[in-house]
């Protein structure tokens, strides 16, 4: 079967778009996000209490410049993606605010839309994640710092991205604890761990599919300045 052309750079934006609804899903589910994004959120609730500036995208962009910071001094110079991992940070938050805003102007959520929510948002949040391995932009500096430690120390991906999710999961609880009280859980619950044990063959499942139908082409002539 002949494959359907598809943009690289619309797979890139598209990308963003869902990641950005899915989040916004699963945070009005309140069954727990993702482990990757929890320690943004949590800060966000904190501080939010005393800055209104202070948005879920707000808290994104901020812990993922530190991140870029740290992931410059492990790797010992600044490369140019690091500043368009940034860049894709801020799209993000941008766009995770906007569907914030839209998503608080829904004030009944019984549980089973609850639960919709959270199957949604997880589907959306692999296919999204699927769509950006068919991109040459940079990713979020939560998959770039993988992909960095990765290559330099010569550590096999998984062993380096689980001991990431693991140390996130560590750094949520401890902020929860910090910020809420002991034993007080925020972000990080039971649709935490749920989302964690499927979210990989999820996105295999959908890389799978997207690589069957679809041949992801681009449409600008800028690939070369995104892998230097």
């Amino acid at each position: 079967m002949k494959k359907v052309k598809f943009s690289t750079e619309i797979s890139y934006f598209l990308g963003i778009i869902l990641l950005a609804a899915a989040t916004t899903l699963m945070v009005k589910a309140d069954f727990g996000v993702s482990m990757v994004v929890a320690p943004a959120y949590i800060l966000h609730l904190k501080l939010s209490q005393y800055f209104d500036f202070f948005t879920f995208g707000v808290a994104e962009y901020m812990l993922q410049a530190i991140m870029l910071i740290a992931l410059t001094a492990v790797m010992k110079k600044f490369k140019i993606s690091y500043l368009y991992s940034f860049i894709t940070a801020i799209l993000y938050g941008a766009v995770l605010d906007g569907f914030t805003a839209l998503a608080n102007m829904i004030e009944y959520n019984p549980l089973y839309l609850r639960v919709i929510y959270f199957i949604v948002g997880m589907v959306m949040c692999s296919f999204s994640i699927s769509l950006f391995f068919h991109t040459y932009f940079i990713p979020e500096s939560y998959d770039l710092f993988v992909k960095e430690i990765t290559g330099k120390f010569g550590i096999d991906v998984t062993k380096v991205k689980t001991a990431y999710d693991c140390t996130s999961c560590a750094v949520s609880v401890i902020m929860s604890f910090a910020f809420f009280g002991l034993w007080h859980f925020e972000g990080i619950k039971a649709g935490t761990l749920i989302f964690a044990l499927i979210n990989g063959r999820m996105i295999g499942f959908f890389g799978k599919k997207l690589d069957e139908k679809f041949e992801f082409t681009d449409l600008l002539p800028i690939r070369k300045y995104f892998e230097k």
